[in-house]
């Protein structure tokens, strides 16, 4: 390798690393994200549309779709981190909805495997006022 190909590497390694700090200081995953709302430092924020929020969501969070969000953006907490989320890793409506809490100087994060391994992994979710607790998936995790 040259001087030229290394110092390439070098730059292609720092961009990478760039990245994967700022994706780790984005996204969030469900234990973390669990421990925030335990801790009362953060707030779940559904972005699906209605039909999806009756189906099924998480216990405790408030429902803001991507549709509509500007001008409801007044009704979340200023103080806590939103946690915003869709259905799972395929997924980017909660995405949507961080680019616009951020621009709008909101601290966001989205949550990283969305309702899907939320439910996997054994946290609350609710349906019809109904709260439930699946096992958790051991695909997912281990122990909750």
């Amino acid at each position: 390798m040259s001087g030229a190909d290394i110092a390439a590497a070098d730059g292609s390694i720092a961009a990478r690393l760039a990245h994967v700090d700022a994706r780790l200081a984005y996204e969030i995953d469900v234990v973390a994200a669990a421990q925030a709302v335990a801790a009362g430092e953060a707030v779940l924020v559904d972005t699906r549309r209605r039909e999806s929020w009756d189906h099924g969501h998480i216990a405790g969070a408030l429902h803001l779709p991507t549709h509509g969000l500007e001008a409801r953006i007044h009704e979340l907490p200023r103080d806590r981190t939103l946690i915003v989320y869709g259905w799972g890793p395929g997924c980017n409506g909660a995405t949507a909805t961080a680019r616009i809490l951020l621009a709008a100087g909101r601290d966001t994060r989205e949550l990283y495997g969305g309702y899907e391994y939320w439910a996997r992994t054994g946290y609350a979710t609710e349906a019809g006022g109904v709260v439930t607790r699946r096992a958790p998936d051991p695909l997912v995790t281990a122990e909750v």
